[in-house]
């Protein structure tokens, strides 16, 4: 049984920073921190994504928190393998259906040498196609023994024909490696997209698997893939790790490429991110770089990324919010907008959820999901109401960490 919760979520603001500081090379010696806090501490390792990157970095050497990040790097470099030989057939046969294909994030991050096999883990992977190719490359999917799961407003969502996903905390070697294929690269903020796909796909189109155009063309995918997760409250330690390095590679073109040029409007939606990684990551990010998005970011925005910490921003913070990102509209109407859906959503957003609720493991068997709008919106307003996904993890490290009987 969990602990009070008023509990676990301070224990849990205390573990994530901590933690956000010992992969980020500010860390110190080995905390002393009580059963609870280190069991906390891989609840927000795995929830994060960090646990294999802090088996190699971190220098904590309490043995049960010593012998989780091992086995979880374990299980993250034999899962490499399979996504590795996986991405190999997936070029093979976009050679054969005359289709280019862009594998995204970290698929990416790990063929320009970011990382070590066994280093980041990659719960799918993500292929960007052109709009014209994406029926050809659903039928790439099936040959290659994929189902189609769910069609998300982002991408359609691909599964093995055959295998269960396994419960437990932290990464699997055996869990279905699933496939997202995207014909555009987007993200609302909070309810108008915000578009980068010219920024991203191959420029020559020639079959097969291709990187992405620069570096500057990844860091603008994952900025604005950081950029959404904070306007949900569901930023990732590992997404702000993928940025602090991959700045260390970025050259002034490429960060020219950031800012957005050839008639693109400035990218005032990358300052967030990149305030957060220069908090953890300091001199990660050109100072040259924060003042030039900074005119073109919302001031209130600008003002509430200011002072924003990982735990708040991410699945650490254990209540849900009412209004999550309603900071990122950029005029009334788009705040209006955001408000009305919030109360009265939209077909294809109770579509979204109802998917959700079907294909998700740790929403299965709660009944929060599976609630009236109105019951939810309720409980907002009268009592605080915990996370589906952070009480999933903080119950899978329980059991793992449980007293053999």
């Amino acid at each position: 049984m969990l602990p009070p919760l008023s509990t676990v979520k301070r224990g849990l603001g205390r573990t994530t920073e901590a933690l956000a500081l010992e992969l980020a090379g500010a860390g110190g010696a080995t905390p002393d921190w009580s059963e609870l806090e280190w069991r906390l501490a891989a609840a927000a390792a795995a929830a994060h994504g960090a646990s294999p990157l802090l088996c190699r970095l971190s220098t904590w050497e309490q043995p049960a928190w010593r012998r989780f990040l091992e086995t979880q790097r374990e299980h993250v470099a034999q899962r490499h393998r399979h996504i590795a030989a996986l991405l190999e057939r997936m070029h093979a046969g976009a050679l054969m259906a005359g289709v280019a294909m862009v594998p995204l994030k970290g698929s990416a991050l790990h063929a320009i040498g970011l990382y070590q096999p066994g280093d980041r883990p990659m719960a799918d992977i993500d292929l960007l196609v052109d709009e014209q190719d994406v029926a050809a490359a659903a039928q790439l999917l099936r040959d290659c023994g994929y189902v189609e799961s769910f069609v998300h407003w982002k991408h359609r969502v691909f599964k093995p024909a055959a295998g269960a996903v396994p419960v437990g905390l932290g990464e699997h070697r055996d869990a279905p490696i699933n496939i997202e294929l995207h014909a555009r690269i987007q993200e609302r903020l909070p309810v108008s997209a915000v578009d980068i796909t010219a920024r991203i796909l191959p420029r020559d189109g020639a079959p097969g698997l291709h990187a992405y155009p620069s570096n500057g063309a990844l860091m603008s995918h994952l900025l604005l893939h950081a950029a959404g997760n904070l306007c949900g409250r569901s930023l990732r330690l590992i997404h702000l790790h993928d940025i602090a390095l991959l700045a260390a590679r970025m050259s002034e073109r490429d960060w020219a490429v950031v800012r957005g040029e050839d008639g693109e409007a400035t990218s005032w939606w990358a300052l967030p991110p990149l305030r957060l990684v220069a908090r953890y990551y300091p001199g990660a990010v050109p100072a040259a770089m924060l003042a030039a998005l900074a005119p073109a970011c919302p001031p209130w925005l600008r003002a509430a990324a200011a002072r924003q910490t990982l735990t708040q921003m991410s699945c650490s913070a254990l209540w849900l919010r009412a209004l999550p990102g309603l900071e990122w509209s950029r005029s009334a109407a788009e705040a209006w907008r955001y408000l009305d859906r919030r109360i009265r959503p939209t077909d294809d957003m109770r579509q979204e959820r109802a998917d959700m609720a079907r294909t998700q493991v740790w929403l299965q068997g709660e009944s929060w999901v599976t609630q009236s709008h109105g019951s939810r919106v309720l409980a907002w307003l009268t009592r605080p109401v915990p996370r589906m996904d952070t009480l999933y993890v903080l119950r899978a490290a329980w059991e793992h960490f449980a007293p053999v009987a």
